[in-house]
Formats: structure tokens, C-alpha cells, sequence
């Protein structure tokens, strides 16, 4: 993937070009390019006030365009080489894909030291928001609600996974990177990290990224990438929707236990109520819980070869499995001090014979 040809987007004379309706007309960009001008005016200047987000790469910021169209427009933090490929990176994906279930972008600006990515507005916030952040106390998110947003987050992955041309791995899946929208659809977001697979190439060694508590276990210590670590990550995230806890605790002692060390016991001794959100208060469909935990514990399987893809991954939450009952293989996971344990197990994912359908 080359990066050089947005240095053309770069200068004073091209996003003149472009704002003159002759030039805007000549070129089929997928995506708008705004000027500096429109950005400040439909953030107040970037206000404290409208801010929505913050994190490593910089600050998103809510805003209304001149048509009356909310939008989030990310600001890049000060320009270095890294911002500059996390741009180049995130907005070249962007322009290649098109799903319900992926965070669609508007358009961008970039100019001397500004950086700005603007998407649609996602009024409902991340998800993060809803299980550990401000909205956790408003209970908005019952049982149906979690399994929706399940289900299109991961949709979104099949599609980058499987349908877009080269594929494309996350890198980054996480709670605060699936947005939510006025239906409270899930779209996937934050392409920063996310890369391209030639065809038939099966993985790449790249520097790692992501975030701790999400990555698997080859990508952290080997930095092996490929479709089966976004499939870890899917898999943390799918018990952090059931039990609102977070993909890693601390401990009294300083100790750290991961979410899957967590569950694990809980599940081999029955106890699945106990893995539930308390905020559900007991509203949830056990079946379906068990099937969702038993799908995640395939997914964080410390062998990639053994993890399902993400069209197995869709199929089974929709419980599609047909007349056969799998069962789920011998995993090994690893503890917060780099023990290796295996779990043994003999669960079953169950088939539509059971009587098990989300709607």
C-alpha cells in the first residue's frame, strides 16, 4: 500500500482546487475533503465543550456542518511520522469499505500540522461508554440489545475479513472501537492500526499494536498477525458484553487476572448466572449465555488454528449450526504472570435442536 499520494492532498493549491466545484467535479473520491475553515466553524474551534473522545492518537470532537449534518471529526495529536501513517492508513482503508456494520467516513482534511478525520456521528456513543463508562448506570443495554450489537460487530469483521478486497485485519477490536448509532446498530471504528492482506498470504510479522488485554497471544509475544487475532479480540469482547467486566483487573496485591481466567471456573462449575452483568438482573436467556460464552471460549483458544473464522463466529451466534453439536477442543490460556495453563473441556456449542435463536 503506498502512502505517497496523499502528500497531494496536502498542499494550499489541491484543497483550493477541490473546493472549486470545476476540480471536485473531475475526481471520483469516495469521500469528502473538507477545508480548515468548515471544520473550526462546525466544532466551535474544537470547544472543550464538544468534545466526545480522547485517547493516544488525539481527541474527537462533535460537531454540525453548515448543511446541518452532525459529525465526530478526529484531531490527530502533533504530527509525527507515526500520526502521519495512522492518517494515511485509517483513511485509505475507510475509502475502500462500505458496511453497516463499519463506522462510515465522511471525508478529511489535512494541511501544515492538522490532521482531521470526519465521520458520521454516532449518538449513542462506544460501547465502552455503556459497560464501564458515564452510561453504565443507565442500563440501556438489555439482553437483546447486547446481542444485536454481538452480532454486528461482528458482521463487520466477516465483511474486512472476507469480503473486502485485500482483506483487512483490525488489529485494534475493542469495546471503545465499536460505536453505536440512533438504533443502537454497532459500528465497528478506528482503522489506525488495521492492515492489508495480499491474496494468499495467510499472515504477516509485523510490529505489535492494540491493546492490552485484547491481543492473542502469537501477535503480543511474536507479533504474528493475521484474521485469527482479531478473532481473539472478538472473543474478550463478547464476554465483556455479557458480564460488563473488563478485559483485565486488578486485584488486591497488584495481582491482574485477565477476563477469560475469570470466567473460565465460573463456567466449568456451572455457575453461569454469576458470569451475567448484575445490572441485567437475572433478564438475560441462559441458553443463549451459555452459548455466547462457549463461542468466546473458542475464540480466545491460544492456538490460532484452532479459533473458528468470524463467518463461523456469525453463524453460530445467529444459531445457525445445523443438526451437529461441536464440540469445543482442549484450550490453553495464559494467567496475568505468563503461566501456561490448559483447560480441559468437553462443552459443546449447541445446535439449533436445542431450541437456541437470538432475535
Amino acid at each position: 500500500m503506498k502512502f505517497k499520494c496523499f502528500s497531494c492532498f496536502l498542499c494550499d493549491k489541491e484543497q483550493s482546487q477541490i473546493q472549486n466545484g470545476k476540480e471536485k467535479k473531475k475526481r471520483d473520491y469516495p469521500w469528502e475533503i473538507y477545508t480548515l475553515k468548515e471544520l473550526l466553524r462546525a466544532t466551535n474551534n474544537f470547544h472543550q465543550d464538544n468534545k466526545i473522545g480522547e485517547g493516544g492518537f488525539g481527541s474527537v470532537y462533535w460537531g454540525r456542518t453548515s448543511k446541518g449534518v452532525e459529525i465526530a471529526v478526529k484531531r490527530l495529536k502533533t504530527m509525527t511520522a507515526k500520526a502521519e501513517m495512522e492518517f494515511a492508513v485509517e483513511v485509505e482503508v475507510l475509502g475502500r469499505v462500505r458496511h453497516k456494520n463499519l463506522l462510515g467516513l465522511r471525508g478529511f482534511y489535512a494541511g501544515g500540522e492538522e490532521r482531521l478525520i470526519v465521520y458520521d456521528y454516532m449518538p449513542n456513543h462506544s460501547l465502552l461508554n455503556h459497560l464501564h463508562g458515564q452510561l453504565a448506570t443507565d442500563s440501556l443495554l438489555d439482553w437483546p440489545r447486547r446481542m444485536s450489537i454481538a452480532i454486528g460487530a461482528a458482521e463487520g469483521l466477516v465483511y474486512l475479513h472476507h469480503e473486502a478486497n485485500p482483506h483487512i485485519i483490525h488489529r485494534d477490536i475493542k469495546a471503545s472501537n465499536v460505536l453505536l448509532d440512533s438504533e443502537f446498530e454497532a459500528k465497528v471504528a478506528d482503522f489506525g492500526f488495521a492492515k492489508l492482506i495480499p491474496e494468499g498470504v495467510s499472515h504477516l510479522t509485523t510490529r505489535v499494536k492494540g491493546t492490552l488485554g485484547y491481543l492473542a497471544p502469537e501477535y503480543a509475544m511474536w507479533g504474528k498477525v493475521s484474521e485469527s487475532c482479531d478473532v481473539y479480540s472478538f472473543g474478550i469482547l463478547l464476554l465483556e458484553i455479557v458480564s460488563s467486566k473488563k478485559p483485565i483487573e486488578k486485584l488486591p496485591g497488584g495481582v491482574k487476572r485477565d477476563i477469560v481466567q475469570w470466567v473460565t471456573p465460573h463456567f466449568q462449575k456451572g455457575n453461569i448466572t454469576h458470569i451475567a452483568d448484575s445490572k441485567l438482573k437475572g433478564r438475560f436467556d441462559l441458553e443463549q449465555l451459555k452459548r455466547v460464552i462457549m463461542i468466546a471460549i473458542r475464540c480466545t483458544d491460544n492456538s490460532p488454528e484452532k479459533r473458528p473464522s468470524m463467518v463461523e463466529v456469525v453463524e453460530w451466534l445467529k444459531g445457525g449450526l445445523g443438526r451437529r453439536k461441536k464440540e469445543i477442543p482442549n484450550s490453553t490460556h495464559t494467567n496475568g504472570d505468563g503461566e501456561i495453563r490448559r483447560t480441559q473441556s468437553k462443552l459443546k456449542i449447541p445446535s439449533d435442536d436445542d431450541g437456541l435463536k437470538i432475535r
